[in-house]
């Protein structure tokens, strides 16, 4: 399989996070911006994105305690969002596909016509397949059968290429859309539900594997017990 292009992201010194307190920075002064948060997995998305292209400048927030000047910048006041040629973008999906279109870097989409009708139809499933598995988290004893089988959708997915471990064989924006999620599930599931969401998904096992040697990927990843204990406080477990 052939090396991702992220494989050799240099690590950078990340800029400290924004709170209600701190000062807007100059909007369109030509400056390409990326509003985000380092522990939300939408805004990790655009983050992976941005770190396989040209100089997007990462300007992270506390959502928790967001700056009071954000919704001047993005109505709706959600993360990410990218300030370009004097206008706002928002929607992570949204986000990620105006990246790969607009910016030098890895084109991180397939020329290959089988392997874009699927592409779509795993960016149109994503959200479906995040809301399933945090209904999961949320419900009361065991996991629950949809997310078992969205699950197994997942896997069978990830076998349909053999070029490469990725949905589309080799790295794409696809992967870039369900690595926060996929990620981020085996740790949830594994301490609130007690259940390995790779056990007898060799694919899924595969992908979390080969994501975790991609250091466009690895530099976006935070600390886990942090990321669990905010998801059990918004999950409410």
């Amino acid at each position: 399989m052939a090396a991702s292009p992220g494989s050799s992201f240099a690590k950078e010194t990340l800029p400290p996070t924004l709170t209600s307190a701190s000062e807007q920075p100059p909007l369109y002064d030509g400056t390409t911006r990326l509003y985000m948060s380092y522990v939300c997995p939408y805004a990790q998305r655009a983050w992976i994105t941005r770190n396989y292209k040209e100089k997007i400048n990462l300007v992270p927030m506390n959502t928790a305690d967001k700056p009071v000047w954000y919704t001047k910048v993005y109505p709706k006041g959600e993360v990410p969002s990218l300030e370009h040629n004097k206008k706002i973008i928002g929607e992570s999906l949204d986000v990620i596909k105006y990246m790969d279109s607009n910016f030098d870097g890895p084109k991180l989409t397939t020329d290959d016509p089988e392997k874009q009708r699927l592409a779509e139809k795993l960016l149109e499933y994503s959200d479906t397949f995040n809301r399933t598995m945090l209904a999961a988290l949320r419900s009361k004893g065991l996991v629950t059968a949809e997310a078992v089988a969205a699950l197994n959708k997942i896997d069978s997915f990830l076998s349909k290429f053999d070029d490469g471990p990725f949905f589309l064989g080799q790295f794409s924006l696809v992967d870039i859309a369900y690595a926060p999620f996929v990620d981020g599930f085996q740790l949830f599931f594994a301490d609130i539900k007690n259940y390995d969401i790779t056990e007898e998904r060799v694919h899924i096992q595969q992908f979390i594997e080969e994501l975790n040697k991609i250091n466009a990927y690895k530099e976006t990843k935070q600390d886990p017990q942090e990321l669990l204990a905010l998801t059990k406080k918004k999950l409410g477990v």
